[in-house]
């Protein structure tokens, strides 16, 4: 593969002519005062070019520096340089990190940032809150300690297998490769794991004996039909062996780790806490709030979702419940509603294939509206969830990276064949026939699935591949809004009764995550919240539990990013009058990357 080398647009400020400015005299040759001014121009300008040129020559270093360092982000992103590279994360891996961190800190600030143009500022913000996040996660946070999911080394193996990028050889040969390192692999994670938390330790024990799936009898018929030599097959063989058998290792000693932590009761608990939240806050989300200021403002707006969603229910009732008088509370009332409509759903066994119908659909209606432009080189994928990616959501996409525009973007839909009838009874009437049509939308098209897509298309390396959680997780909220408000599903109040229970759960993400992690909010005060404040099903309540357990700020990314995205359109919207451009909006917004709201908002604004 070729050495990839990074091309960033270098936009050079405008100069200030300070001679057109002089009322007295426009003659610089006889005016030495506008003489020394256009020195003064001339010389600002050099400076500012210098900057210019000095950041993009960091970045380029910095990319090639960063995916030595972190081969599998490296492989998300489609860089594949590395493939055969599997880390070992041990004391020394660690070393290693914080001495890349702190050199490559002390380079980006040796660059005058005031000279930087606007979009070099954004990614110097970003490069910037990468290496302090990665080093506050070895040094503050020390996950490498309590969460045992951090150990698995299916996804990169999974890569390699499953993307078509190179010869099945030449992918074979990199698989080999890595498998070299894993038996040290987890030698290094059971030596890191010191105080786990229980819903961590249950998890990855789940999630490694996904992985198992990879070292599979089908891989190794595959290597035996390959072109690879009998003395590269035979150590492909033991090398295989030797993966099976530290993964089971892992799995073995998680599980007499889980007891011990029963028996002695002394788990870590998974609550991260009021400082590490606040920090962890302002680094994945990067909004110009704080994670105390976006839990007041979830509050606030639970309570007009509330009054809407009541006024809706008032509008049904009579349809629905014609003989009978609506409830005086109005809780109670929307509760029976949403009940009775959500026995409308799809089969347990539809459940894949439904999803997989309703993309033509969606496509369908934004090309109608022209609401945005849709890439017919970019098919989306609607799969089953791989094994080792299940256990904390029931849908997600799987998107190339930069370096891979080419590859194929997946909707990893989970399906319902470990449930028992009345769990997933419970989740349908959770997903029902409105539902599910609004999950489509944030998961695929225009949501993230859309996003993504454009993403790979920055001009800016660096706003592609620093992807903010609160901008992606917040398009696709913001998208479903704004689809019912061009028309979609021509204004069924059923289907916008259903959005607000949709957005409710939404900011009750945001609530829930904060009052957990810093409340200290009980699981029953929790499920009294998703259950009979925002009307979900146990099913779902009880999934959200889980996932507020298992991660830390990550949830309330979609309060965050779509309350800053909608209001900003909004603004614009305003400050247009008629001739405000919903496309053009999309489009200009999309268009820089994955980068934090407020950096685009003031990319924008210029």
């Amino acid at each position: 593969m070729k050495k990839f080398k990074v091309s960033l647009l270098l936009l050079i400020s405008a100069v200030i002519s300070s001679c057109s400015n002089q009322t007295t005299n426009h003659d610089n040759t006889a005016n030495p005062i506008g003489t020394s001014q256009s020195s003064h121009s001339t010389q600002t300008e050099k400076v500012a070019q210098k900057a210019n040129h000095q950041f993009s020559q960091f970045v380029e270093q910095f990319v090639d520096d960063f995916w030595a360092e972190m081969p599998d982000w490296a492989m998300d992103m489609g860089y594949r340089k590395y493939a055969h590279v599997l880390t070992v994360p041990d004391e020394h891996s660690r070393h290693k990190r914080l001495a890349f961190v702190q050199q490559q800190q002390q380079r980006l600030h040796a660059i005058p940032l005031a000279k930087l143009n606007h979009n070099q500022k954004t990614d110097y913000y970003l490069i910037d809150n990468l290496l302090k996040k990665q080093r506050w996660i070895i040094t503050d946070a020390k996950t490498h300690q309590w969460d045992p999911v951090e150990y698995n080394v299916a996804r990169g193996f999974a890569a390699i297998i499953n993307d078509n990028y190179a010869p099945l050889d030449q992918r074979l040969l990199s698989f080999l490769k890595r498998t070299e390192n894993v038996p040290a692999y987890y030698q290094a994670a059971k030596a890191n794991i010191t105080t786990p938390t229980m819903e961590h330790t249950e998890l990855a024990i789940l999630q490694n004996q996904g992985a198992l799936g990879l070292f599979s009898d089908q891989l190794l018929t595959k290597v035996n039909n390959s072109g690879l030599t009998a003395a590269q097959k035979s150590l492909f063989k033991q090398r295989v062996d030797s993966a099976k058998t530290a993964i089971n290792g892992y799995i073995d000693f998680l599980q007499q780790l889980k007891q011990q932590l029963i028996d002695n009761g002394n788990a870590r608990s998974f609550r991260l806490g009021e400082t590490l939240y606040e920090q962890k806050f302002a680094m994945d989300i990067q909004s110009q709030y704080s994670a105390k200021q976006v839990y007041q403002k979830a509050l606030n707006d639970l309570e007009q979702v509330s009054q809407k969603i009541s006024q809706l229910t008032t509008q049904l009732w009579p349809k629905y419940f014609p003989d009978t008088a609506q409830p005086t509370n109005a809780s109670s009332a929307t509760a029976k509603l949403i009940k009775h409509l959500s026995v409308k759903h799809v089969k347990r066994e539809d459940f894949v294939d439904e999803i997989r119908q309703q993309i033509p659909a969606l496509e369908a209606f934004i090309r109608q509206k022209d609401l945005l432009t849709l890439s017919p080189d970019k098919p989306l994928i609607v799969r089953e969830t791989p094994a080792y990616m299940r256990g904390i959501a029931g849908a997600s996409i799987s998107a190339p990276g930069p370096y891979d525009q080419a590859g194929n973007t997946y909707y990893n839909v989970t399906p319902l064949d470990n449930m028992s009838e009345q769990q997933a009874l419970s989740y349908l009437s959770e997903y029902n026939h409105w539902m599910l049509q609004i999950l489509n939308i944030h998961e695929a098209i225009p949501g993230h699935y859309t996003q993504l897509v454009y993403a790979n298309q920055s001009p800016s390396l660096i706003k592609a591949i620093l992807g903010n959680g609160a901008m992606v997780e917040g398009w696709a909220v913001y998208t479903e809004r704004m689809m019912l408000e061009q028309g979609y599903g021509d204004f069924e109040p059923e289907l916008w009764l259903m959005y607000y229970k949709w957005n409710m759960r939404v900011i009750s993400n945001t609530i829930l995550d904060y009052a957990v992690h810093v409340g200290g909010m009980t699981k029953a005060q929790g499920l009294d919240l998703l259950m009979n404040k925002v009307f979900q099903e146990k099913a779902e309540a009880e999934g959200k539990w889980r996932r507020v357990t298992l991660s830390q700020v990550q949830l309330t990314s979609y309060y965050a990013g779509y309350r800053e995205i909608y209001d900003f359109r909004e603004e614009m919207k305003a400050k247009a009058g008629k001739d405000f451009d919903l496309k053009g909006f999309h489009e200009a917004f999309l268009s820089y990357g994955r980068a934090p709201v407020k950096y685009i908002k003031a990319l924008m604004r210029q």
